[in-house]
């Protein structure tokens, strides 16, 4: 399974920006979904994440409301849209994947097996 993230870039606060995964060596059914981000000198933390099945989704308490984690099984692409972005969204964001991931730990680096290069996103104030 490999994973290919792109979207990233150069916006101002305030502004949207669309980040796409595409999956490769398999199928998206069945396989969770998540975006982690790392900042300059910080640990990687959790976004964003979509369950294996039921449309379920979850989010980190700083984005809820402004991210929307989406699938589109057809075109085996996971996508992040960004919207209200903050100078403190600026990072190298991930997409990773679990085949047949466990909802309990999709929030943690180790729920996933599968991560994608990063994708820069910068946000200047």
């Amino acid at each position: 399974v490999q994973l290919q993230a792109s979207g990233g870039g150069l916006v101002q606060a305030g502004g949207s920006l669309r980040l796409s995964c595409e999956v490769s060596g398999r199928t998206l059914r069945n396989v969770a979904m998540g975006w982690f981000r790392q900042a300059p000198g910080k640990e990687r933390e959790f976004v964003a994440a979509l369950a294996r099945s039921g449309g379920f989704t979850y989010y980190a308490d700083s984005v809820k409301g402004r991210f929307t984690i989406a699938r589109d099984n057809a075109a085996n692409i996971v996508t992040l849209q960004m919207n209200s972005l903050k100078p403190e969204d600026t990072a190298v964001y991930y997409c990773a994947a679990k085949p047949g991931g466990i909802t309990s730990v999709l929030r943690t680096r180790d729920g996933y097996d599968y991560w994608g290069q990063g994708t820069l996103v910068t946000v200047s104030s």
